[in-house]
């Protein structure tokens, strides 16, 4: 590990991003030129000590989950990103079949949605991104690690993820993950990747199994979903996909269904979010 290296380099990536490049408003007595150490802490996720602590050289080997979310908070190229983890000392994340790192641009977007949630993920649903208002809404699912990335995988191995939604929506849900699968694999034919999660979900799930084998394919586009927060409650909400050219990454935007009161209670958990983070 490169400490006075790491820490140099995390020091000039904070100070050359505006606070509107992330989504931040910037004061009239703002007197820093770029993010304040605060405010990285808060778009990493994790404490303004610790952000401290590596910009001085004084920290202990960052873990890759950190080294993560300290480059979607610096808005850092898939290049900036692989130098930050060689300067940690950590193998930086695989890139071969899929991608790992959201891309700039989509970053941008996230931010200019201000608080309207939304999510990139890759095209076997790993989420790589989330703005404040996703993060609220749904829970970090930048997290994972393994085969748990993939929401396609928590959904037909792990129960209580699908608390997030209606029990009565859960088929909906179910073929919708499997026939967007259908079509990546198909796309990536021959792809070790897509391969090996089939495989290994084939295995462990006999309801996967099932619909997999049914053949329906389809690419998420748009969608409708209930989605069950722990603080307000149902929220109806529109989602649109967007895919980049390349159908290797999307943008998920979650907009209030006319009709509902979502539009009042995403509301109601922006101010509560603003007093989570400010305690």
């Amino acid at each position: 590990m490169q400490r006075d290296e790491l820490a140099d380099f995390l020091r000039r990536r904070r100070l050359a991003i505006r606070p509107a490049d992330v989504g931040l408003v910037e004061g009239p007595r703002r007197r820093t030129a770029g993010l304040r150490r605060e405010e990285v802490a808060l778009l990493a996720g994790m404490s303004t000590d610790y952000v401290v602590r590596l910009e001085q050289g004084r920290s202990a080997q960052p873990s890759a989950q950190l080294l993560s979310a300290l480059a979607r908070a610096l808005r850092l190229t898939e290049d900036e990103r692989d130098h930050l983890y060689h300067l940690a000392g950590v193998t930086p994340p695989r890139t071969s079949g899929g991608v790992t790192h959201a891309r700039a641009g989509l970053l941008r977007m996230l931010d200019l949605l201000g608080d309207t949630p939304a999510t990139v993920a890759s095209d076997l649903g790993e989420t790589l991104a989330q703005n404040r208002m996703a993060m609220l809404l749904l829970g970090d699912q930048t997290r994972f690690r393994g085969d748990e990335r993939y929401h396609v995988w928590r959904w037909f191995t792990d129960p209580q993820w699908r608390a997030l939604y209606p029990a009565q929506d859960a088929d909906h849900h179910g073929r919708v993950s499997v026939a967007d699968l259908r079509a990546t694999a198909a796309r990536r034919h021959g792809d070790a990747d897509v391969d090996g999660l089939v495989r290994r979900l084939l295995a462990a799930s006999p309801e996967f199994a099932a619909l997999w084998g049914e053949h329906e394919v389809a690419v998420r586009r748009s969608d409708r979903k209930r989605i069950v927060n722990r603080q307000v409650g149902l929220v109806h909400v529109d989602c649109e996909t967007l895919v980049t050219p390349d159908l290797g990454q999307k943008l998920l935007v979650l907009t209030p269904q006319p009709g509902t009161d979502a539009a009042e209670k995403l509301a109601l958990l922006s101010v509560v979010g603003l007093q989570h983070f400010s305690t």
